[in-house]
């Protein structure tokens, strides 16, 4: 199905959000990397989320308090989280922090593992990836942040492949 152009490679980027229950959006622009001409797509192996406080050493319950950090990727712009069973949904999480400082990510458990085979992975073919985030309560002028590490690979699909992932994503849009 796909023949792989690079070793596997990360992705980076971090949402800020400062305000509680607002949606806060970043993109990771993939445009270098999916290529319609030569068929060429990105294959997401897996999607690590890192949740920290306003710096880098601060507390994550100093920042929170008590309440739920949200954040998902996804391969078209949806405007806001989407449900899980949106198809252009790549990965989520979901960690809840009570007033006792404790963790927990039962609710939606993270990182997304796609597998490391040349047919495992979630193959992308649009020109950027979308980062939504939202926490349920802050704290008075603190921010949290939550940084998305996107582990991937350049592959050339064949034309059969390439024009299905591409009318899925189209379809999906919908």
């Amino acid at each position: 199905m796909a023949t792989k152009k690079t070793s596997m490679f990360t992705l980076t980027e971090r949402v800020t959000i400062s305000a509680a229950t607002t949606e806060t959006f970043a993109t990771i622009d993939l445009g270098s990397y999916v290529d319609v001409g030569d068929r060429q797509a990105l294959q997401i192996h897996s999607v690590d989320y890192v949740v920290q406080g306003t710096a880098a050493t601060s507390t994550l319950a100093g920042s929170l308090g008590a309440g739920e950090v949200q954040c998902q990727v996804t391969d078209l712009n949806r405007g806001g989280l989407a449900f899980a069973n949106d198809r252009a949904l790549v990965s989520s999480m979901r960690l809840v922090l009570d007033s006792d400082a404790f963790l927990s990510q039962d609710a939606d458990l993270y990182p997304d593992n796609y597998g490391r085979g040349s047919d495992d992975g979630r193959f992308v073919v649009n020109d950027q990836l979308y980062i939504t985030g939202m926490t349920s309560a802050i704290q008075s002028g603190q921010s949290v942040n939550v940084t998305v590490r996107v582990n991937a690979s350049i592959v050339s699909l064949s034309a059969k492949d390439f024009m299905a992932i591409a009318i899925q994503s189209t379809a999906a849009d919908n």
